[in-house]
């Protein structure tokens, strides 16, 4: 599907986007239209998409360009990356609008938990936008924001969730390819689930580039001999599915149809216990990965009693005790 936008242009999106929704989601990249855009958005809504663009490396309130941001009544965030042309890759414009997005989420409570996944097609995501000419260079990517050599940034500070200090957890839906800087939302989403065509590697050594960052976020999830091997393979080795499952890099794998209500339905159930206690649960396990385990467990006993009286005010147990037990083995 083409939409046509108030410059003239054409921008492709997917069939599954079209309808009621194609006019939320085909957005140019143009000044004009981000001018007249601008003018229209008065206030900020969380009811509505509500993006920005970039300036420099300020932003404006504006309709977001490279991502969906969707809420729904059960208190769940939908993220989608939202690339399809470009395989979903991450630009400065992306960077940007993923702080601004885990920022909004995290003030807002109509928000207790967060699903990203990506717009439909072969790819998740292939990381950094290597056709944009600025990020073939590790030295001059705009990715890292600046030009000056000590004060450039790790694209995962602006894109990923835990560096910008989100605790509410987020269910992360992985299809197709994932490869390269993608691995930085994989580093730290909370549960990660994914279709059973998804396949995952790091590309950067076949290039002659040095695997780093990515392979270093995923040291706490998998096996140092996994993180390894996927960092030197490269370009000759994919890890598939059942892979992925078998080494917890994911914990779940669906069919690719229910990829997305699978999600979805896990935020939910996350979603409806009070998010001090999920929050403060998040919180307390992540932090416990950058200390000795006495410092964890004496930091995990105050998120207890910090939340202890706040949480269970919104529960009442008698009333849970008494239902009948709903449950899933897995």
């Amino acid at each position: 599907m083409r939409k046509r936008s108030d410059c003239g242009l054409s921008h492709d999106l997917p069939q599954e986007f079209s309808g009621s929704r194609a006019n939320d989601i085909a957005r140019p990249n143009c000044p004009t239209c981000a001018v007249q855009a601008l003018d229209q958005a008065d206030r900020f809504s969380s009811a509505s998409f509500t993006r920005r663009i970039v300036k420099g490396n300020a932003m404006d309130f504006t309709e977001y360009q490279t991502i969906i941001f969707e809420k729904s009544e059960d208190k769940v965030a939908t993220i989608t990356i939202n690339r399809p042309a470009a395989a979903n890759s991450f630009n400065k414009q992306m960077c940007l609008e993923f702080r601004e997005v885990w920022e909004r989420i995290r003030i807002d409570h109509d928000v207790n938990a967060v699903v990203l996944r990506a717009a439909p097609g072969r790819f998740f995501s292939t990381g950094v936008d290597v056709r944009d000419g600025t990020n073939l260079d590790i030295e001059t990517a705009s990715v890292f924001m600046y030009d000056d050599l000590f004060a450039k940034v790790d694209p995962g500070e602006y894109l990923g969730p835990k560096q910008n200090r989100l605790w509410k957890p987020v269910v992360m839906a992985v299809h197709g390819m994932c490869a390269g800087g993608a691995l930085y939302w994989v580093n730290e989403a909370d549960l990660v689930i994914c279709s059973e065509d998804a396949t995952f590697f790091d590309p950067h050594s076949t290039y002659g580039n040095v695997a780093a960052l990515e392979p270093i976020g995923l040291r706490h999830r998998v096996p140092l001999s996994e993180v390894l091997r996927m960092a030197l393979m490269g370009n000759d080795e994919r890890i598939g599915a059942e892979t992925a499952l078998r080494i917890s890099l994911v914990t779940e794998v669906t069919k690719r149809e229910d990829l997305w209500e699978r999600a979805h339905d896990l935020a939910a159930k996350i979603a409806a216990k009070p998010s001090v206690a999920t929050q403060g649960t998040v919180r307390a396990i992540w932090e416990s990965l950058d200390v000795g385990r006495s410092i964890a467990l004496q930091t995990g006993l105050k998120y207890c009693q910090l939340g202890v009286g706040r949480g269970t005010a919104e529960v009442d147990r008698d009333s849970v005790m008494a239902r009948a037990k709903m449950y899933e083995i897995r």
